[in-house]
């Protein structure tokens, strides 16, 4: 299998971040993970010494914060073509590494099934969550928020496409739904595959348990 480099976005996330770090490897031959530090206060960075053994480089964000700079700056430090943004609260559960990079090959993009863990207990697929369903779909449409649906916490991407559409640096959240939006409308595909799985973890700050938005 090709090599892979994974963009985890760090802000005070020492409560999950190991774990997150722990499925990359068990998923992965020789991962270079790229951790993207957003001032950290907590003990997230000691966290992450923890995996010393492995391909692990922070670096601190440049600016101000938002999503699309911080991927976008992270992108620049990847040495690997196939990137995956996983959340730094989210832990892969299930994965088929080929079926993605050759999904790759005819997409701008592949994100996965997401099952909601909210303080340990597995909760019913409903809002925004009723998106994550079993099937393959392209260019999946959110009817929920009338748009296209594309999410940041479980994604693969080719890294030339991202260098190539970067994402929006201006906005404040849903980077994923307005690149997805700016792709399709430039003849592109991108596609939500229900077999490549992770849990996506509850934390207080996190913004798709916030509704719709």
């Amino acid at each position: 299998m090709g090599k892979i480099s994974i963009i985890i976005r760090n802000r005070n996330e020492e409560a999950y971040i190991g774990m997150a770090i722990q499925s990359v490897i068990d998923q992965f031959d020789d991962p270079e993970i790229i951790i993207m530090d957003n001032n950290s206060t907590d003990d997230s960075i000691r966290v992450i010494s923890l995996f010393d053994r492995y391909n692990i480089k922070v670096h601190e964000l440049k600016g101000f914060y938002t999503p699309g700079k911080s991927i976008n700056q992270a992108v620049k430090c990847c040495t690997n073509e196939t990137i995956l943004i996983l959340s730094a609260h989210a832990q892969i559960t299930d994965i088929d590494y080929s079926c993605i990079q050759e999904d790759l090959k005819y997409h701008s993009a592949v994100f996965g099934n997401q099952t909601p863990i909210y303080r340990g207990k597995k909760i019913t697929k409903r809002y925004i969550w009723s998106h994550f369903h079993e099937a393959r779909e392209q260019n999946l449409y959110s009817k929920i928020e009338d748009r296209y649906f594309l999410h940041n916490a479980f994604c693969f991407y080719n890294k030339q496409t991202l260098l190539d559409n970067p994402f929006d640096e201006t906005l404040q959240g849903k980077e994923d739904r307005y690149w997805a939006i700016h792709m399709v409308s430039n003849n592109y595909t991108f596609l939500y595959d229900g077999s490549q799985k992770c849990n996506h973890y509850w934390t207080p700050n996190g913004a798709t348990w916030k509704g719709i938005g």
